[in-house]
């Protein structure tokens, strides 16, 4: 059985730093697609930072380009969210997400069909 465990969310101020991990477990495939979104009261959730675990190419959403940083570990299946500067409209519930139909960074929901449970990130002003 796959699954996705995500941690490290937390409460932090305004400028400050959190780093999300996401551990995979229950699957052997080689090539597959790793996100972070988020969903925030009332939005719709966004795919903010997504990697290919081929080529380690990324994606990161406008919002938060410049200040997130996701990294993989291929043998450990982790990857992590670096996420620095944090502003409040940061404040969402985090969700990381696979796709093990194949390698790639395209970061719409659509393709990914294994979630974790989410994980409460808030930023204070």
């Amino acid at each position: 059985e796959v699954q996705l465990q995500a941690s490290g969310g937390g409460l932090v101020q305004a400028g400050g730093s959190l780093r999300l991990s996401c551990t995979i477990s229950g699957f052997t495939f080689d090539d597959y697609a790793i996100g972070w979104f988020r969903q925030a009261p009332g939005k719709e959730r966004e795919g903010i930072s997504c990697i290919s675990s081929s080529d380690g190419s990324t994606y990161y959403a406008d919002s938060v380009k410049g200040r997130f940083i996701i990294s993989s570990d291929n043998a450990k299946k982790t990857v992590d969210l670096q996420m620095n500067s944090l502003k409040p409209e940061d404040t969402a519930v985090y969700y990381c997400a696979a796709d093990l139909l194949g390698a790639h960074s395209r970061c719409s929901s659509w393709y990914y069909g294994y979630w974790g449970q989410g994980t409460q990130v808030t930023v204070s002003s």
